[in-house]
């Protein structure tokens, strides 16, 4: 009686995860029996195997060891994404009681509490998490670089939320999850909205399928940049994105598409339509050395139709026409050690460019070479060394406005609407972890542009950038810092046409919450 009480206790866990029940195979459970559902289940799990005389003797009293080996094979078979809460923790129970049997079966335990707390954090329902931003920041100048530019003036001082983010997401079935974001991103946003809203749906062939609005990142999942200096992708559209893992590597694609309206960190550009394609190959050779190849292409509902620049485009408000255009991209990775890796990317761009404007450049190029060597070869500090290069004219709708510290520091890279610079960047970062509560950084940069006699002018154009911060994590989801930012502009040329564009610094406050 003892060993089927048991064991309708370890069907109970399990009973769910299959509804439909074998034959039984043991002669002396017959079919009236009060527990034959419950053996027959298990035996056809294979949770219970019986003797060799064909008989489960459930009379006898079961030792530790057999029940041991009873939560051994449930938590081997039982689906946690559809247990209740109460299951859950009745099997929580049961691996802490046997502990020590299961070590002494050589059942790794540690495991087997791992995978109950994190199915168990499934359940339920519902996760919420998500983070706060509040920066105090104080500007030199009142109307200069760090100013937020034509249309939301920042002035010298301001307290003000820099983000709010909180995540959900429902674990809805096996194959189903549901994630979303609502959140504000800055200063402009005086209103909550929803940033992000999509399923991702596992299908067959280890592959699965985000629907919905969602973010991607290839260039935040090659290490190509630091903080939040991506230059093409870490963007959210709307549609179908799809990914087929590899053994040693991943290919992706995905279809998004954009309704009339000013794209995304452009409040003076209207687009109007266009599809987003995007197809990426990425392939691990080794544990050194890694190469992808991606591609983004444009597509214009109406391409050929003229609109035109603001005010204050630096060419003078041309008409102009945005047809469809394609970015392209290998990158590449060299693990030298860990902690010691040499990557780069190498970027063309096709497109025929604005009618209208001279000196355009249809078929620009990009690259970028980087090396990134962590704290823990080092001892005393990380360090990420990088240079790239842009050729004019690279860039249409999607331009790398916020490359290089844009989190402190505007319009480093792209100091006009059209960028009709080359532009050469030499940045560095360097990261100090002290304890778990300290940490120090600094950033450099210098960003040479030259107009190539565009228009008729002559001339450098260069900015310099550094930046020290401090942060104190005061609990592990408490973190505050302080950091001095300081630009300085050679204008040259560009004094009469931009005078917001000049020497300024800063001294930023910023909280951050996690929660």
């Amino acid at each position: 009686m003892k060993k089927l009480l048991a064991l309708v206790a370890v069907f109970a866990l399990v009973a769910f995860a299959a509804p439909a029940f074998a034959a039984n195979p043991f002669v002396d459970v017959p079919m009236n029996h009060w527990a034959y559902d419950a053996v027959s289940h298990l035996a056809a799990k294979g949770i219970i195997q019986g003797y060799p005389d064909g008989t489960y003797r459930g009379n006898q009293p079961m030792t530790r060891y057999e029940m041991s080996m009873l939560v051994a094979r449930a938590l081997a078979t039982v689906d946690m994404e559809k247990a209740s809460k109460e299951d859950a923790e009745m099997l929580k129970k049961l691996v802490v009681e046997f502990k020590d049997e299961l070590d002494a079966l050589g059942v790794r335990v540690d495991a087997l509490d791992e995978r109950v707390a994190v199915l168990e954090e499934n359940l339920g329902g519902w996760k919420f998490w998500g983070e706060l931003r509040f920066d105090a920041r104080w500007a030199d100048e009142g109307d200069g670089a760090y100013d937020r530019g034509y249309y939301t003036h920042r002035g010298e001082t301001e307290f003000d939320l820099n983000r709010f983010r909180l995540f959900m997401s429902k674990q809805i079935d096996d194959k189903t999850k549901f994630t979303a974001r609502i959140g504000r991103n800055n200063a402009d946003d005086e209103g909550l909205k929803w940033e992000r809203y999509f399923a991702t749906i596992q299908l067959p062939w280890d592959s699965f399928l985000m629907v919905g609005k969602w973010n991607y990142d290839w260039e935040g999942e090659a290490g190509l940049y630091i903080d939040e200096d991506a230059w093409f992708t870490d963007t959210t559209w709307k549609g179908f994105y799809w990914r087929k893992n590899l053994a040693k590597g991943d290919i992706t694609l995905f279809a998004a598409h954009t309704e009339d309206k000013y794209a995304s960190g452009w409040t003076y550009v209207d687009l109007g339509d266009f599809y987003n394609y995007g197809a990426r190959f990425n392939f691990n050779m080794n544990d050194k050395f890694r190469i992808a190849i991606s591609g983004l292409y444009f597509d214009y509902e109406n391409d050929g139709v003229a609109r035109s620049y603001n005010e204050h485009d630096v060419i003078g408000a041309l008409p102009y026409t945005l047809e469809d255009y394609g970015t392209y991209w290998a990158d590449f990775g060299i693990t030298f050690s860990p902690g010691f890796e040499f990557k780069g990317a190498y970027y063309v761009q096709d497109h025929d460019g604005p009618s209208g404007v001279p000196h355009f450049d249809d078929s620009p190029n990009a690259y970028k070479a980087i090396i990134d060597v962590s704290q823990d070869l080092l001892n005393f500090t990380s360090l990420w060394i990088e240079y790239a290069k842009f050729d004019p004219n690279f860039q249409i709708a999607l331009q790398p406005w916020s490359a290089y510290g844009a989190e402190l520091t505007p319009n480093l890279t792209a100091p006009a609407v059209l960028n009709v610079f080359e532009t050469e960047v030499i940045f560095a970062s360097l990261q100090q972890k002290w304890s778990d509560k300290w940490v120090t950084y600094q950033r450099y940069g210098q960003f040479n542009h030259d107009p190539e006699s565009y228009a008729g002018l002559t001339g450098s154009y260069d900015i310099t950038n550094w930046t020290f911060g401090v942060q104190y994590w005061y609990t592990p989801t408490v973190m505050f810092e302080l950091a001095y930012d300081d630009v300085d502009y050679d204008n040259g040329w560009r004094d009469n046409i931009d005078s917001s564009l000049k020497d300024d610094s800063l001294i930023r406050f910023r909280t951050h919450i996690f929660f």
